[in-house]
C-alpha cells in the first residue's frame, strides 16, 4: 500500500506539475484563451481574456457570450465528442463592445471531462481601421467625384474661354486688317463694324457703291477676315471680259464646246473650289450668264460650256457692282431672283463727297505712300491745299483722290505740295444745245447727211458715257439700245470705256 500510495502521490505531483505548466504556458499567450465545460460553464480565462472581459470564470457562456435569447454569438459545438476536430477557418463576431477573431477545438480533459478551448484575438482596432478604410475610400470616391465635376465644369469653363479668345483673336485680327481702310468718320467705323460681322460667315455678299469708292478693297478684307483667309481667291471684272469668253472662263468647257476648244478646261468656279470668288461689275452680265451664275448661288453647282453634268462646288460669292440693281431688276434688265440671291448681305461704300472727314486722313496716306515712291521729301500739307481738297467734289472718289496725290507728288519740287502741284481731273461738260445745232448746220454742204449723223451719234454716246463714268451698260439703259449693239457703236466710231472711265 505504501508503495501505491507513492506511486499515485508521485502521478498526482506529476499531473499537477504539467496542469502548472500548461496553465502557465496559456497564462503567457497574447490571445485571449477560454475553456468551456460541457455545462457551457467557463472554467479558465487567461490574463489575456480577463483583461478584455473581466473574470467570469464559472459562469454561463451563454450568459455572458451570447445574445438575447441564448443564441451564442461563438458558434462552438460544446456538445461535439472528444475525437472532434478544430474548426479549419476563423471567424469573426463582435462580443460586447470587442470585435473577436476566433477558432476552438474540443478535447478531453486531465480528468476525463470534455472541454472546449476557445482562442480568440482581438480585432476592434484593426477593425476600426478598416472602418476608417471604409470611410476613407467612401471619402475618396466622393471627393474624386466632385473633382470630376468640377473638372468637368472647369473643363467647360476653359472651352467657354478658348472660345471668347478665339473671338477676341479674330476680332482684334479684323480689326487690325481694317486698318487698311483709311478713315475715322461715322459711316467708315460703321462699315468696319459690318465688315466684322458679315466676314465670319459664308453669306453672298453685294458690295454697292459709286466706282472709286474702294469696293475690291471691301472684298480683299472680308475674305482676309473670313474663315476661307488661307483658301484660294480669284477676282473677276464682269466688264472688262466678253459674254461668251466670261461664261467659259467661269464655268470652264469640255472639249470640242466651241472652236478651238482642243481639251476639257475647269472654270474659275472649279478651280476656287472651297475659296472665295469676287465678281466685279456684276451688274454689267448678260442675262445668259445671270441664268447660269443663279445655278451657282441657288444649287453651288455649275455646267460647263458644252457639258450636261454638274458639278458641286463650295465657292463663297462676293459681287460688287455700281450699278443700280434694284432699278435695273425694275427695267427688266436684271433678273429679280439674281437680285435677291446676290443682295442677302449688302454693303454700300458712301462716296467721298459725303465723309469728307476722312479726306485729309486719305491725302496723307497717299503722301506717305508715293514720296517713297518716288523718294520725294514732303513733309505735310499747307492748310491751302488741305482746304482746295475739301472743297473738291470728288465725282471720281478715293481713286480720283489717289490720282490728285500722286501727280502732285511727283510733280512737287519742294519738301511740301504747292497750288502750282495740284491738279484736278474735270469731266467735259457738253456744249450748249443753241450752240451745238449751230456747229451741225455748218456743216451742210461740206459733208453728207450720213457723216453729220455719225458725228451727232458719236457725241451722244461720249456724252452719256461721261455722265456714267464709263459704265456701258447703263449707258445703254439709257439710250435705249441692246448693250452689245453699243459696243459695236462704239468700236465704229473708236470709244474706249476704259479712257473715259476714271
Amino acid at each position: 500500500m505504501d508503495s501505491l500510495d507513492k506511486e499515485l502521490r508521485k502521478t498526482k505531483e506529476e499531473i499537477d506539475r504539467l496542469v502548472r505548466n500548461w496553465r502557465a504556458l496559456l497564462d503567457i499567450m497574447p490571445e485571449m484563451v477560454v475553456l468551456i465545460r460541457e455545462d457551457c460553464i467557463i472554467e479558465y480565462m487567461n490574463p489575456s481574456a480577463i483583461h478584455v472581459f473581466g473574470n467570469l470564470c464559472g459562469k454561463d457562456c451563454r450568459k455572458t457570450f451570447c445574445n438575447a435569447g441564448n443564441r451564442c454569438k461563438i458558434r462552438c459545438p460544446i456538445t461535439l465528442s472528444a475525437g472532434g476536430k478544430k474548426r479549419s477557418s476563423l471567424e469573426e463576431t463582435r462580443i460586447g463592445e470587442v470585435d473577436v477573431e476566433y477558432s476552438f477545438v474540443p478535447f478531453q480533459g486531465y480528468l476525463g471531462d470534455r472541454l472546449v478551448m476557445l482562442v480568440m484575438r482581438d480585432i476592434t482596432e484593426r477593425k476600426l481601421h478598416e472602418q476608417e478604410l471604409m470611410g476613407f475610400h467612401n471619402n475618396i470616391e466622393e471627393v474624386l467625384q466632385q473633382k470630376i465635376k468640377e473638372l468637368k465644369e472647369s473643363e467647360k469653363t476653359q472651352q467657354n474661354l478658348f472660345r471668347e479668345i478665339n473671338v477676341l483673336k479674330r476680332r482684334l485680327q479684323n480689326t487690325h486688317q481694317a486698318d487698311e481702310m483709311i478713315g475715322t468718320s461715322r459711316k467708315m467705323r460703321d462699315l468696319r463694324e459690318m465688315i466684322d460681322q458679315v466676314a465670319g460667315s459664308d453669306a453672298t455678299i453685294l458690295i454697292t457703291g459709286e466706282s472709286g469708292t474702294g469696293k475690291e478693297l471691301v472684298a480683299n478684307l472680308i475674305r482676309k477676315c473670313s474663315t476661307r483667309a488661307d483658301k484660294p481667291f480669284l477676282k473677276v471684272n464682269c466688264h472688262s471680259i466678253n459674254d461668251n469668253l466670261l461664261e467659259s472662263d467661269l464655268f470652264g468647257y469640255e472639249k470640242g464646246a466651241f472652236t478651238g476648244a482642243a481639251g476639257r478646261k475647269k472654270g474659275k468656279f472649279e478651280i476656287v473650289d472651297g475659296g472665295t470668288i469676287f465678281l466685279d461689275e456684276i451688274g454689267d452680265i448678260s442675262s445668259k450668264m445671270q441664268s447660269s451664275l443663279l445655278r451657282v448661288l441657288q444649287n453651288g453647282e455649275v455646267i460647263r460650256v458644252g457639258g450636261n453634268t454638274p458639278i458641286n462646288i463650295d465657292v463663297r460669292v462676293i459681287a460688287a457692282t455700281n450699278v443700280d440693281l434694284a432699278k435695273a431688276v425694275q427695267d427688266g434688265l436684271f433678273r429679280l431672283d439674281l437680285y435677291y440671291r446676290l443682295n442677302i448681305i449688302n454693303i454700300h461704300l458712301p462716296p467721298l463727297r459725303e465723309r469728307k472727314e476722312d479726306i485729309i486722313d486719305l491725302a496723307t496716306h497717299f503722301v506717305k505712300h508715293y514720296r517713297g515712291a518716288f523718294k520725294k521729301d514732303i513733309d505735310f500739307l499747307p492748310d491751302s491745299i488741305i482746304n482746295r481738297l475739301l472743297m473738291h467734289d470728288w465725282p471720281g472718289n478715293i481713286r480720283e483722290l489717289e490720282n490728285v496725290i500722286q501727280r502732285a507728288v511727283l510733280m512737287s519740287k519742294n519738301s511740301f505740295i504747292t497750288e502750282n502741284d495740284l491738279f484736278f481731273d474735270t469731266k467735259t461738260a457738253p456744249p450748249p444745245v443753241n450752240d451745238y445745232l449751230t456747229e451741225v448746220f455748218q456743216q451742210l454742204g461740206n459733208k453728207s447727211l450720213k457723216e453729220i449723223t455719225s458725228n451727232f451719234e458719236k457725241e451722244i454716246i461720249i456724252n452719256c458715257l461721261q455722265k456714267n463714268d464709263g459704265n456701258v451698260q447703263i449707258a445703254a439703259n439709257e439710250l435705249k439700245v441692246g448693250k452689245t449693239g453699243l459696243y459695236d457703236k462704239m468700236k465704229r466710231f473708236g470709244i474706249s470705256a476704259k479712257v473715259i472711265k476714271i
